[in-house]
Protein backbone atom coordinates (compact mmCIF):
# COMPACT_ATOMS: atom_id res chain seq x y z
CA UNK A 1 0.00 0.00 0.00
CA UNK A 2 1.66 3.40 -1.11
CA UNK A 3 0.13 6.39 0.37
CA UNK A 4 -0.32 9.16 -2.63
CA UNK A 5 -1.92 12.39 -0.46
CA UNK A 6 -3.79 13.81 2.56
CA UNK A 7 -5.62 15.33 3.44
CA UNK A 8 -8.09 17.25 6.43
CA UNK A 9 -11.30 17.40 3.87
CA UNK A 10 -12.82 13.78 3.71
CA UNK A 11 -14.83 14.93 0.42
CA UNK A 12 -11.48 15.83 -1.58
CA UNK A 13 -10.36 12.64 -0.34
CA UNK A 14 -12.90 10.62 -1.43
CA UNK A 15 -12.83 13.10 -4.72
CA UNK A 16 -9.55 11.69 -5.66
CA UNK A 17 -10.48 7.86 -5.07
CA UNK A 18 -13.28 7.94 -7.08
CA UNK A 19 -11.28 9.52 -9.71
CA UNK A 20 -9.13 6.65 -9.68
CA UNK A 21 -11.23 3.52 -9.71
CA UNK A 22 -12.88 5.05 -12.36
CA UNK A 23 -9.60 4.81 -13.96
CA UNK A 24 -9.33 0.58 -12.36
CA UNK A 25 -6.44 1.77 -10.17
CA UNK A 26 -7.65 -0.29 -6.49
CA UNK A 27 -7.40 2.34 -3.73
CA UNK A 28 -7.72 2.48 -0.12
CA UNK A 29 -8.64 5.78 2.36
CA UNK A 30 -6.57 5.30 5.57
CA UNK A 31 -7.77 7.22 8.70
CA UNK A 32 -11.43 7.48 6.92
CA UNK A 33 -13.33 7.08 10.34
CA UNK A 34 -10.81 9.10 12.70
CA UNK A 35 -13.16 12.44 13.34
CA UNK A 36 -11.57 15.71 13.26
CA UNK A 37 -10.39 17.49 16.30
CA UNK A 38 -9.80 21.01 17.12
CA UNK A 39 -6.14 20.67 16.98
CA UNK A 40 -5.18 19.74 13.46
CA UNK A 41 -2.78 16.62 13.42
CA UNK A 42 -1.82 15.94 10.20
CA UNK A 43 -0.55 12.27 10.96
CA UNK A 44 -4.49 11.42 11.03
CA UNK A 45 -5.85 12.89 8.13
CA UNK A 46 -7.50 10.80 5.74
CA UNK A 47 -4.79 9.39 3.72
CA UNK A 48 -5.32 7.91 -0.04
CA UNK A 49 -3.34 4.98 -0.78
CA UNK A 50 -3.05 2.76 -3.77
CA UNK A 51 -2.81 -1.10 -3.32
CA UNK A 52 -0.32 -1.87 -6.48
CA UNK A 53 2.52 -0.19 -6.63
CA UNK A 54 2.84 -0.34 -10.14
CA UNK A 55 0.01 2.01 -10.30
CA UNK A 56 1.57 4.88 -9.15
CA UNK A 57 2.86 6.69 -11.81
CA UNK A 58 -0.41 6.52 -13.68
CA UNK A 59 -2.32 7.42 -10.38
CA UNK A 60 -0.40 10.40 -9.93
CA UNK A 61 -0.27 11.88 -13.24
CA UNK A 62 -4.48 11.19 -13.14
CA UNK A 63 -4.31 13.40 -9.47
CA UNK A 64 -1.93 16.31 -10.92
CA UNK A 65 -3.88 16.62 -14.46
CA UNK A 66 -7.04 16.86 -12.24
CA UNK A 67 -5.40 19.67 -9.93
CA UNK A 68 -4.35 21.63 -13.24
CA UNK A 69 -7.43 21.47 -15.03
CA UNK A 70 -8.88 23.14 -11.71
CA UNK A 71 -6.92 26.03 -11.25
CA UNK A 72 -7.17 26.48 -14.97
CA UNK A 73 -10.37 26.95 -14.73
CA UNK A 74 -10.16 29.07 -11.77
CA UNK A 75 -8.21 31.51 -13.88
CA UNK A 76 -9.03 33.95 -16.12
CA UNK A 77 -7.40 35.02 -19.40
CA UNK A 78 -7.54 38.48 -21.45
CA UNK A 79 -9.27 38.81 -24.86
CA UNK A 80 -6.67 40.13 -27.58
CA UNK A 81 -9.51 41.35 -29.45
CA UNK A 82 -11.65 42.93 -27.05
CA UNK A 83 -9.82 43.26 -23.81
CA UNK A 84 -12.91 41.77 -21.92
CA UNK A 85 -11.74 38.50 -19.43
CA UNK A 86 -12.67 35.28 -19.81
CA UNK A 87 -12.45 31.58 -17.90
CA UNK A 88 -9.12 30.45 -18.57
CA UNK A 89 -11.09 27.25 -19.49
CA UNK A 90 -12.74 28.61 -22.39
CA UNK A 91 -11.06 28.43 -25.84
CA UNK A 92 -13.27 31.43 -27.37
CA UNK A 93 -14.03 34.89 -25.44
CA UNK A 94 -17.59 34.83 -24.51
CA UNK A 95 -17.77 38.25 -25.46
CA UNK A 96 -16.51 38.51 -29.41
CA UNK A 97 -15.43 34.89 -30.02
CA UNK A 98 -11.94 35.09 -30.93
CA UNK A 99 -9.79 32.55 -29.58
CA UNK A 100 -8.24 33.00 -26.51
CA UNK A 101 -4.75 32.75 -25.50
CA UNK A 102 -3.59 29.04 -23.98
CA UNK A 103 -1.98 29.57 -20.58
Amino acid sequence: MIELMRYRDITKVTYYRDLLENADIRTFIRNDNLSTTATSIPEFYPALCILDEADQEEAMALINEDIQDEEMACGEVVCKNCQEASPANFGTCWNCGSELPTR
